[in-house]
């Protein structure tokens, strides 16, 4: 091709670029607009009512006292400052932060390093991956009840049982404040880690082979190509996997209260739980404007620390 061909094919930059002229109400109807609405409206409506309506209606009863019979009276913002002032919050802040840091600790990284032993698998690799995916099939009611009778304090107990093999315990498991809590983390591991275990195996299926024939050529060892290949590589999925973790667990809520209701001594009561006692429960039970405006307060907390997240968190997830 030419230079002049080319100079000729260049856009001009002095020719303001074409607009294209408004599209009428008509033309947009002739175009399938009404059709493709008659298909978005159903979708709309049943997710406004189902997901947009009951948080609206938690942000009224918010600044309501209501025990959802009588009518409800508008109190204002009497309700966040009762939940502020009540020394069980903090108590429950303190706890839910406690099992977030062992959740991660100890959750996050297990099933990352089980995921890259099962990569490394030359077969069976299917039968490993059903196994680690079995206790996310097992219902979650019915786990924490079999993980229960596991943890029975008793000398005859399952886990005691196994201890004392060795001649250690037997343990208070649920029974002791110091214990409950890492108990609750153990099982909320092992139920929730089959999920991540397989996007983790699934990611690592998109790294190049070649990258680590090049690595082995090198004389990199297993860790070597752990850390400047596979973890760069699942930087983002990791990035991800890192917030839903963060966000699952500040609202546990199934733990606690199956396996302890919140205690010994309130030493496992999490923020869920606490929301679930000012609704439900049978001392603070019926105080649904309390338990809607920690509701909103936790929601509001995880959303600003998501969107923080994010931001600070974008360039180095996507370098």
């Amino acid at each position: 091709m030419s230079a002049l061909t080319e100079l000729t094919e260049q856009p001009r930059s002095d020719v303001p670029p074409r607009r294209r002229p408004p599209r009428s109400v008509v033309g947009w109807a002739r175009n399938g607009g009404l059709s493709t609405l008659a298909f978005m409206i159903p979708v709309i409506v049943i997710f406004g009512f189902f997901s947009w309506f009951p948080i609206v209606r938690a942000a009224i009863m918010s600044v309501q006292e209501t025990n959802l019979v009588t009518a409800p009276e508008f109190v204002g913002l009497q309700n966040f400052r009762d939940v502020l002032a009540d020394p069980l919050l903090w108590t429950a802040v303190k706890n839910t932060l406690y099992f977030a840091f062992l959740a991660l600790l100890f959750g996050f990284p297990v099933p990352l390093v089980a995921a890259v032993l099962m990569s490394e698998v030359r077969s069976r690799k299917g039968l490993f991956s059903a196994l680690a995916y079995l206790p996310v099939v097992v219902p979650p009611v019915v786990a924490v009840l079999l993980w229960k009778f596991f943890y029975d304090g008793s000398s005859t107990g399952v886990f005691n049982t196994i201890l004392g093999w060795v001649n250690l315990g037997p343990f208070p498991w649920l029974q002791d404040p110091s214990t409950a809590m890492p108990s609750l983390v153990l099982e909320a591991t092992w139920a929730g880690a089959g999920g991540t275990i397989i996007i983790y195996i699934a990611a690592l299926t998109s790294v190049a082979p070649e990258l680590y024939d090049a690595a082995e050529m090198d004389g990199a060892s297993i860790w070597g190509k752990i850390w400047h290949i596979t973890l760069p590589q699942l930087r983002g999925v990791l990035f991800i996997t890192l917030i839903l973790q963060i966000i699952g667990t500040a609202q546990v809520f199934l733990e606690p209260y199956l396996f302890t209701g919140g205690g010994p001594a309130n030493s496992t009561l999490t923020v869920l739980l606490l929301i679930y006692n000012y609704a439900f429960g049978n001392s603070l039970g019926g105080n649904y404007g309390s338990a809607t405006a920690l509701s909103l307060m936790l929601a509001g907390v995880l959303a600003v620390f998501s969107i923080l997240y994010f931001r600070l968190t974008r360039s180095w997830s996507q370098s």
